[in-house]
């Protein structure tokens, strides 16, 4: 359930001293040397970062960072300047480099905003970046008493947390007026175990837009910690993995990866404009088995890549981009909808106010089916049951792919058995989901630790899966 936004925008003109009147002068002198459409991207942030090793705190820090980034489109040009000074001369000047930069035939700015009215998806009140810092330490230090305790083979750990403030304001020469307070935190364990013989790895984490309260009544640091040390463990006495082609079954939850990295990214718009993904021009065809339905949803409350508004200032959706195999429709932002005649979907994404917005993912995940997991293992006779992934790479212009699995496990008649070590699974994207025959019933979302990077920038996004079975997928391993 949502509550109306609160008044996001009173901190830039309360504190910071940005009017709608100046807004209005910098998108005017934004449109001066031409060009069809202008905006400006307001931006607060204020950080924390703790970390510990060996018990011992090695990094404590804490920053503010303010700014503005002036963008100018004129056809598919692009005019980008930015400032961290908000006085009334320097916003004007970086209006008039970006103006320059993309000139082009002249447009009038639109007479008056429309504010963006939109949901509250997390809370602002109480948000971890409002807690003390004794209260953070607290937290990791929790984790690395709890991942010590474990096992006596656990030798090293670290653990770290992080958490930031965001507040956006973007107005734009078409009338848009929208903003947003975006709160944002997460807790990592990682961990080292060693035998006689073995050394292994092992590393958990969460978080999400919540509060402190999320790391006492939901997912506490212990949980974290038992899990990180738990798989390093687990590793300890796995055998090499199988090699070859065989049937592969992804756990629910964080295996979701191999969806966002392998079709997600080749669904983003601005790629399939310039034809560089494998699925450009495969809208109404058939991408995937009958079974698979993927959507990428920004409303999602408290996710970690959920957003009430996109970095344009549109509210985000749900946006169905795969349906029962059929591919529907890309990820877009203002400029991809406007030179492709497509829907704007709300997914123009930036990492800061230094960054230029573009289409990216928010909370992708597929839907459930209707099998029960437990049918799907005992439907292998031999294969490869992957339940967590490190590591992965993606070549989006022909959708293959590489990942490497941080927990595995064979199948064997129908049962699963002994944990594998270095397993990856290589394939195709848009090939692998034509071999899912089944999906499960137990859909389930990370647990708040996802980062996507494209093209130099890196935000929040969140993933998710029901289990699935693959019927045959290449398992690269060691054996």
């Amino acid at each position: 359930m949502t509550t109306p936004a609160p008044d996001h925008k009173r901190y830039f003109m309360d504190k910071l001293g940005v009017s709608e009147r100046l807004i209005e002068r910098c998108l005017a002198e934004a449109l001066s040397a031409g060009g069809d459409y202008a905006d400006l991207y307001f931006e607060a942030v204020s950080s924390t970062s703790l970390g510990i090793d060996e018990s011992i705190v090695k990094t404590a820090s804490q920053g503010i960072s303010v700014g503005c980034g002036v963008r100018v489109l004129s056809g598919e040009r692009t005019g980008y300047a930015y400032t961290d000074d908000l006085s009334t001369d320097r916003l004007l000047r970086a209006a008039r480099t970006a103006a320059l930069i993309a000139s082009g035939p002249a447009k009038e700015l639109m007479s008056g905003f429309r504010h963006t009215e939109a949901d509250s998806l997390y809370p602002i009140a109480g948000a971890t970046a409002d807690a003390e810092i004794a209260q953070k330490l607290a937290l990791i230090q929790r984790a690395d008493a709890a991942a010590r305790a474990y096992d006596s083979r656990i030798t090293q750990v670290r653990a770290s947390f992080s958490d930031e403030l965001r507040r956006i304001l973007v107005a734009a020469s078409d009338g848009t007026f929208a903003s947003d307070t975006q709160p944002l935190s997460r807790l990592n364990v990682f961990v080292i175990a060693k035998d006689a013989t073995n050394t292994a790895r092992g590393s958990s984490g969460g978080g999400g837009r919540i509060t402190m309260d999320f790391f006492t009544d939901e997912k506490s640091p212990e949980h974290f910690a038992r899990e990180a040390a738990r798989t390093a463990i687990l590793q300890l006495g796995a055998i090499d993995a199988p090699a070859g082609e065989m049937e592969v079954v992804l756990g629910p939850g964080w295996p979701g990866v191999l969806l966002h990295e392998a079709v997600g990214h080749g669904l983003e718009a601005d790629f399939n404009r310039k034809k560089t993904s494998a699925f450009a021009g495969l809208i109404g065809q058939q991408v995937a088995s009958p079974k698979v339905t993927v959507v990428d949803n920004g409303r999602l409350p408290n996710r970690r890549g959920s957003i009430n508004v996109d970095d344009e200032g549109n509210p985000t959706q749900e946006t169905v981009l795969i349906e029962n195999g059929i591919l529907k429709g890309y990820l877009s932002d203002k400029l991809s909808a406007k030179l492709m005649g497509m829907p704007n979907t709300g997914s123009g994404r930036r990492e800061s106010y230094h960054h230029i917005p573009m289409p990216r993912m928010t909370n992708t995940y597929m839907l459930n089916g209707e099998d029960m997991p437990e049918d799907i293992i005992k439907s292998v006779k031999r294969g490869l049951y992957a339940v967590n992934f490190g590591g992965g790479q993606v070549d989006i212009t022909n959708g293959k792919f590489v990942f490497s699995a941080s927990e595995a496990y064979l199948i064997e008649d129908g049962k699963v058995t002994r944990p594998v070590k270095g397993a990856t699974l290589v394939g195709n994207g848009p090939e692998a989901l034509k071999y899912v025959s089944m999906v499960g019933n137990d859909l389930a979302l990370d647990e708040g630790i996802g980062t996507c990077g494209k093209s130099g920038q890196s935000v929040p996004v969140g993933v998710g899966m029901p289990t699935i079975k693959l019927d045959k997928m290449t398992v690269g391993g060691t054996s």
